[in-house]
């Protein structure tokens, strides 16, 4: 009879385990059901078609993880930003930085460089260079390297719209196409103070509605007689490692900045402040267009990227400004240069 009783509780025990695992068994099976919806919308939402059954399963995985670090960055406390779920979601860090940054940097010149803002003393509290009418809509790069084109035709708009009152979009695949001076790589990457200096001997350039972006490297078909939509006569670096130079700078003029875009934070970035951890590895080239101070006490710089308005806050992103490093959050203050016109 004892023997019995024991094995009746020996059963009933192996009948709850074998419960408890099939109830966490049905439980995975129904978030891996959800999160393979999620990933079903999101291919819907943005168009994305994968060409086999393994290419999807891979890249489901990689969403997968992607969205679990999102979820985590998000419910983690006294952070500032968002991140969210954006047309990059099925892409590692590694495959998104290798097609989209592609600044190259170069080292600090040694000749005496003048930079026509040092002895500006007041600048205002806040500056949208958007609400001045100097700043045309959001562009995307695709999965052309050419950031430091966007950025420098960005800049160049900027100062082109405060010189002649007139708002242009400019052609960034001329610059891609026809600017093979120094490092200047069109989709293989490139620098904006070679940029300034093409557009400078290029006697200025053309609009994007003359030239239109192709996102791909293609044979220069540059129009002289076209090129008098933009001109510049120069272009200055504004003083490395220094903030204030560059608030100065910013308060005049929208400004080429280079900064360190590789981090996931970075790739998945939505709303807020950004404060997120970065190196200064300048990777990325991108335009400040303005700077404030948020509702909490943050100050920040605007920053106009070039991935598309499903990227951050419709395209745009603000970053910690004043931080303790002279070099600025992600290095922004370490390569910062403008057109003068």
């Amino acid at each position: 009879m004892e023997f019995t009783d024991h094995c009746r509780y020996i059963c009933f025990a192996l009948i709850l385990v074998l419960a408890a695992w099939s109830s966490q068994a049905a439980a995975r099976t129904l978030q891996d059901a959800s999160m393979y919806e999620r990933h079903e919308q999101w291919m819907t939402q943005y168009g994305r078609v994968y060409k086999d059954s393994n290419e999807k399963e891979l890249r489901y995985k990689i969403f997968k993880d992607n969205v679990a670090y999102i979820e985590s960055s998000n419910n983690a406390a006294n952070k500032p930003y968002k991140l969210g779920i954006n047309p990059f979601a099925d892409l590692t860090n590694e495959e998104f930085i290798e097609k989209r940054n592609r600044f190259k940097g170069h080292m600090c010149s040694t000749s005496i460089n003048s930079f026509k803002y040092e002895n500006v003393t007041a600048v205002p509290s806040t500056v949208d260079w958007r609400k001045k009418g100097a700043v045309t809509p959001i562009k995307d790069q695709g999965q052309c390297g050419g950031c430091w084109a966007f950025s420098a035709v960005a800049a160049t708009e900027g100062i082109t719209k405060l010189s002649t009152g007139k708002l242009v979009s400019l052609s960034e695949q001329e610059l891609i196409d026809c600017d093979t001076s120094g490092v200047d790589q069109g989709c293989e990457g490139g620098l904006m103070d070679n940029a300034f200096q093409f557009i400078q001997q290029n006697h200025g350039l053309t609009t994007e509605a003359n030239y239109a972006y192709k996102g791909v490297d293609g044979t220069c078909n540059s129009k002289k007689e076209a090129n008098d939509a933009a001109t510049i006569n120069g272009h200055e670096d504004v003083p490395a490692n220094n903030e204030k130079a560059l608030l100065k700078a910013v308060a005049n003029q929208p400004i080429s900045v280079a900064i360190d875009a590789s981090g996931s934070d970075f790739q998945f970035y939505s709303s807020g402040v950004f404060t997120g951890t970065c190196g200064t590895q300048l990777d990325h080239g991108v335009t400040a267009v303005g700077y404030g101070t948020s509702d909490d006490g943050t100050k920040y710089w605007l920053v106009k990227n070039s991935w598309g308005t499903q990227w951050g806050q419709e395209g745009y992103i603000q970053m910690q400004r004043d931080v303790d490093a002279p070099e600025g959050l992600c290095g922004i203050a370490m390569q910062a240069s403008y057109p003068t016109a």
